[in-house]
């Protein structure tokens, strides 16, 4: 989901007419605005990292992500991880605030607060969970990688939409919005697979103190406290809080996101108080109080949700998610390493999970929708493009990568999964492809009101 942008002003470097604001700096900021361009950097995170995982140097790779790194607080507390898990830990945090924040502002003014028009992609949703841990759970049945039901559970937000992104117009709009609520939706159900059965040992203090920091706040944004560097300070103890008490530290930034103000403080609906600020502040000699009063007048016309997703959403995209990637997709991949995953049920089960379960789950709970009268079909659209896009939701990346480092213990298990996710995802987006290009390109026709006659 692309983040708003305004208008270059040409007063800026970016916005002037220097050759290399021209040639460079504007197209890479274009760039950076396609939905797809976060799922490129994506790719070439994760190219990169397989390549020196795989090279002569690997060694250096596996020191970098390894390399420890400690925090100490005075005597009081002491954190020491690895590269790959502060990634993990701390800067996903980010990524799930990011996610948080997305799903708040559906349910308040989104696709998901029309309970009808959030049905049927609910109900797909729920399938693309249900078949594909069932499918993993049946093929590991009894067996060492019997946790890992979550990890084909997942779709990757970022890829999906870039993905049917690429395709333009062969995709009717409603059928991307379609899209888009599916993944907010299996976002909800990874969140709670994450809290509920991926959790390590709790600490009931830490939990208590994690509870009592999320009352506070709620209550701040209940007494109107929209002082941004306080949430940051007492956002960074809920996250502290939530790591000692043994629930996945993510899950702090995605209660916080869902307790983002999703609605303006100001509405300008019927309120003239705006112009006369703005007027004050740009007539006769503007004082710097002025200034300042105008400034925040404008600026709460937006949600601080709407302006935090402005600001976050392509630091996660463009510099988080990769990391991530980075740091958790190098996998050696020898020889031995490809026979071990071509039998192992682990990743038999993933890549069974997200290519055919994926397609079987979302495309069936979809019909029974559309059946059981709880929606129709998004307006011009057909079953051909329901089975595409239910293939794209194969595509399970970021969060299957992050599940499956939760849910096994043993490194081959692991690195079984991963092998299984990235094959998964590529067969996946390949297959959505040639089906949805089957679809035939969808030409929006707009309805002409007709000509009455005398």
């Amino acid at each position: 989901m692309a983040s708003s942008s305004t208008e270059l002003s040409p007063l800026t470097w970016l916005g002037g007419e220097r050759r290399l604001a021209r040639r460079v700096g504007r197209p890479v900021r274009n760039f950076l605005r396609v939905e797809a361009a976060g799922g490129l950097l994506l790719i070439l995170a994760t190219v990169v990292a397989l390549v020196w995982a795989n090279s002569p140097w690997s060694g250096s790779y596996f020191s970098l992500v390894h390399a420890e790194i400690t925090l100490e607080f005075g005597s009081l507390l002491t954190i020491s991880e690895d590269v790959s898990h502060w990634v993990n830990d701390a800067l996903m945090v980010l990524f799930f605030f990011v996610v948080g924040i997305e799903i708040n502002r559906e349910l308040v003014t989104g696709e998901l607060r029309d309970r009808r028009a959030a049905a049927l992609p609910a109900m797909a949703a729920l399938g693309g969970m249900i078949v594909p841990a069932m499918i993993y759970t049946f093929v590991n049945l009894g067996g060492d990688g019997a946790h890992g039901w979550g990890v084909p559970m997942a779709t990757d937000i970022a890829f999906a939409v870039g993905v049917v992104s690429l395709l333009g117009n062969r995709i009717p709009g409603a059928m991307k919005v379609f899209l888009l609520t599916l993944a907010i939706v299996d976002d909800i159900g990874a969140i709670l697979v994450i809290a509920l059965f991926y959790t390590d040992d709790l600490s009931l203090g830490w939990l208590l103190t994690a509870v009592v920091t999320t009352g506070l706040v709620i209550l701040m944004r209940t007494i109107r406290i929209w002082y941004i560097p306080v949430y940051v300070v007492v956002g960074t103890f809920l996250w502290l809080a939530v790591f000692q008490s043994g629930i996945h530290a993510t899950i702090a930034g995605v209660v916080l996101g869902l307790i983002v103000p999703a609605r303006p403080l100001k509405d300008l609906d019927g309120d003239d108080s705006l112009d006369g600020h703005i007027g004050s502040a740009i007539s006769g000699q503007p004082s710097a109080g002025l200034i300042r009063r105008a400034h925040f007048e404008i600026r709460e016309t937006v949600s601080v949700a709407e302006r935090l997703d402005d600001v976050l959403h392509p630091f996660t995209s463009f510099l988080i998610v990769p990391l991530f990637a980075f740091a958790n997709a190098g996998i050696e991949v020898s020889g031995e390493t490809m026979r071990e995953a071509l039998t192992s049920p682990v990743t038999l089960g993933v890549v069974a999970g997200l290519v055919v379960g994926k397609l079987v789950g979302v495309s069936l709970f979809t019909y029974i929708g559309v059946r059981l009268g709880l929606a129709s079909l998004p307006r011009g659209s057909t079953w051909t493009h329901v089975v595409g896009l239910s293939a794209i939701a194969g595509i399970g990346f970021t969060v299957a990568l992050f599940i499956s480092n939760l849910a096994y213990t043993d490194k081959v298990l692991v690195e079984d999964a991963k092998i299984g996710i990235l094959a998964a995802s590529v067969v996946a987006a390949l297959v959505g492809v040639v089906i949805l290009t089957r679809a035939g390109r969808v030409v929006e026709i707009e309805m002409q009101p007709a000509e009455s006659g005398d």
